[in-house]
């Protein structure tokens, strides 16, 4: 062989070299770029606050028992308190020694009559204040003078009080009534009265 083959044979010898080491350093590359993993995007979310699976919610979420759920209850219905009496008093009742008298038992009656002599009618009573701690009423009546007979009474002007409100065997009423004459010079005396509670005389005769 030539010198000038010789020299051509080695140059093509070293330009196959090159070429080899090329492609070598070529797949080595390729490889390594496979075998590497690829970085993932950071999406910002730790695993401590991604999405729970349904299973895990589902076991993270407490049972709810009938023991944990409150019964809605009905409440109970307010009962009316009895509503105080509205009832007027009456003028005592028919009872004792004015049990067959006239106008006890009643609201604001316009005629009173103890049932004895005619010294113990009033008429044509009108009332004021009833249902107050005194009643106040102007009627007629028999006055009879000191030592004078009931023959020669004369009716007069008269003033009637209803007085000792309060309740008797149940019920409201005045429990004692008087009656007097001013034109007489007579004035109410709550000594003296007719308990028409009991059906007696105070002070008892």
């Amino acid at each position: 062989m030539s010198h000038a083959a010789t020299t051509r044979a080695a140059r093509a010898a070293r330009a196959a070299q090159a070429a080899l080491a090329a492609v070598a350093a070529a797949a080595a590359a390729v490889i390594t770029g496979c075998s590497a993993s690829p970085t993932q995007p950071d999406l910002g979310v730790s695993a401590s606050r991604s999405a729970t699976s349904p299973a895990a919610a589902a076991s993270s979420t407490p049972a709810v028992t009938a023991s944990t759920v409150a019964t809605p209850t009905t409440p109970a219905t307010p009962q009316p308190s009895a509503a105080p009496s509205t009832q007027p008093p009456t003028l005592g009742q028919l009872a004792g020694v004015f049990a067959q008298g006239q106008g006890f038992g009643q609201v604001e009656p316009a005629t009173i009559f103890n049932g004895g002599d005619p010294t113990g009618l009033v008429k044509k009573i009108t009332w004021q204040s009833w249902g107050s701690r005194r009643a106040i009423g102007s009627g007629t009546a028999e006055y009879v003078g000191p030592n004078q007979s009931v023959a020669t009474g004369k009716p007069k002007p008269a003033t009637v009080v209803a007085f000792h409100l309060g309740m008797c065997d149940g019920k409201l009423m005045y429990q004692a009534v008087e009656w007097y004459f001013p034109g007489e010079g007579q004035s109410f005396d709550p000594t003296h009265y007719e308990n028409i509670c009991t059906g007696t005389y105070v002070p008892s005769s």
